[in-house]
């Protein structure tokens, strides 16, 4: 049911979407390292279409009362579409120009488990153009968008994603195994449906190459979407919500300008394959602020294209703060790359605290990328219990590193230098200072390429107790000052 009311919104929704109050945020644009506009929350009118469950909706689908009033506001000028408490069981929906989705405390938007409701589309994965399923939350081109409100968005992301044993426990797996249609496709890997062991099969990585449209049918569940995608958006903003359980990606602007990314809590099970928390690819002008990230994969994560894709978008991820923010189980805090073939820079990352991640700070690449990351300035990180690198700068994405090499007892091969071109990644210019780190399996490793090593990194007020020591290995005009490595023994 909806019930429409042309009145004025409170003054607190006032104030947060499209008020005349003062900008909440100025505060981040103060003493910046690079030049940013400043960016403000989106100007939302002031109309609304409330939707009352009333539990009509946790067995059938409310995709078409929802996308109508969606585009029935939109068609008005804009509004705020309300979901009130319930559970709200739909397919995939698009958001309009000068919509605000705004769930109430006690709504829950859950996005069903058939794979039939998500026609394939045109888009980009893992920064290369491909096809997957429409994403439950879609935008394209829009201008001041947002979602909001205290209620729950989930993806049903189980229905779509493989599962490794060793990240489960024995009954977990076991009740896998018996599910109808699925099966171990090799040992200790497990994927929902014979469709993903097609897609499996065909693809590199993630992104499968097919020849028609019934050999795209024919392996639909392994593209499975990222939840919410926005494309080519201007004036984004995404506050207060929980976003969770998503097929691939959780949360990926891609191209898109002036965002805000307000104390919302982005969660997936530790197990989730590819299931980051937040990608942020090729934008321009982005805040991050008092939010929680707890992925299966990286947390918050700084993209722009992959290999030749990537370049020729040309497309930097660029003008990007951070502050805030807590990154528990995953595999980095704060992540660049791997696919960064656009460029990365003008980043400012801030008071944040990593508990339980993987990795720490995390600088990733390979040969064939490309793309200049620069400009990144890092102050004031908490970490704790970092299972491998509290800092890493790793240009063998896919392979494995010196460092790696040496911790499994190996002897590494000396690496051949290869001719500088435009697919030869270049980090540079990074000042990382007033880290605090306890328990990491390694301090830090720099393992750049021999024909372009790390340059011109800065490390000032760092302390950090680990396992391992630091490893530098092709990386130059590495400054360090007041930098204290404890060496824990083990247990």
């Amino acid at each position: 049911m909806i019930n429409r009311i042309g009145i004025t919104l409170l003054a607190l929704m006032m104030a947060i979407i499209g008020g005349n109050a003062k900008n909440p945020y100025k505060k981040c644009f103060g003493q910046l390292p690079f030049a940013m506009s400043e960016v403000k929350a989106p100007k939302i009118p002031n109309r609304r279409a409330v939707l009352d469950n009333g539990g009509d909706y946790r067995e059938r689908l409310c995709t078409e009362v929802l996308q109508s009033a969606i585009d029935q506001l939109a068609a008005e000028g804009g509004g705020h579409v309300v979901l009130r408490p319930g559970v709200w069981l739909t397919g995939p929906i698009v958001l309009r120009s000068n919509i605000d989705l705004h769930l109430e405390q006690g709504a829950v938007l859950q996005f069903a488990a058939d794979e039939s409701l998500y026609p394939l589309v045109k888009t980009s994965f893992e920064g290369l153009d491909t096809r997957r399923c429409q994403s439950p939350i879609s935008g394209l081109n829009l201008e001041n968008v947002s979602i909001t409100g205290q209620g729950v968005i989930d993806g049903n992301g189980q229905y779509w994603r493989p599962v490794k044993k060793s990240k489960v426990t024995e009954g977990h797996w076991n009740n896998l195994l018996a599910q109808p249609g699925s099966r171990e496709l090799r040992k200790g890997y497990w994927v929902p449906s014979e469709s993903y062991a097609n897609g499996e099969a065909k693809a590199n990585m993630n992104v499968p190459e097919a020849k028609s449209e019934a050999e795209w049918e024919s392996m639909k569940r392994f593209l499975r979407p990222v939840m919410v995608n926005l494309v080519g958006c201007k004036n984004v903003l995404l506050q207060g919500v929980i976003f969770q359980n998503s097929p691939a990606w959780n949360l990926h602007p891609l191209m898109c300008e002036n965002i805000i990314i307000d104390n919302v809590l982005v969660r997936n099970p530790a197990y989730a394959q590819n299931g980051d928390a937040l990608d942020l690819e090729s934008c321009r002008n982005a805040l991050i602020v008092n939010s929680k990230f707890d992925a299966g994969d990286d947390g918050i994560c700084i993209k722009s294209g992959k290999d030749a894709d990537g370049r020729r978008r040309g497309r930097p991820c660029e003008n990007v703060v951070v502050d805030g923010c807590t990154v528990f189980a995953g595999h980095g805090g704060f992540v660049v790359g791997s696919e960064m073939s656009g460029g990365v820079r003008n980043i400012k990352v801030s008071n944040c605290q990593f508990v339980g991640t993987d990795v720490g700070l995390r600088f990733k690449s390979t040969r064939g990328r490309g793309g200049v990351v620069e400009n990144i300035y890092v102050d004031g990180i908490t970490m704790t219990d970092i299972s491998t690198y509290a800092l890493t700068f790793n240009m063998y994405y896919g392979g494995k590193s010196v460092t790696e090499v040496l911790a499994e007892g190996g002897q590494p091969q000396k690496v051949e230098a290869v001719p500088v071109t435009e697919e030869t990644p270049i980090f540079r210019n990074i000042d990382i200072r007033n880290v605090v780190c306890h328990r990491a399996g390694f301090a830090m490793e720099f393992n750049g390429l021999p024909e372009m090593p790390i340059d011109g990194i800065h490390l000032k007020d760092i302390y950090i107790s680990a396992y391992k020591d630091a490893e530098f290995n092709y990386s130059k005009d590495i400054t360090k000052d007041n930098v204290r490595i404890e060496i824990l023994k083990n247990n």
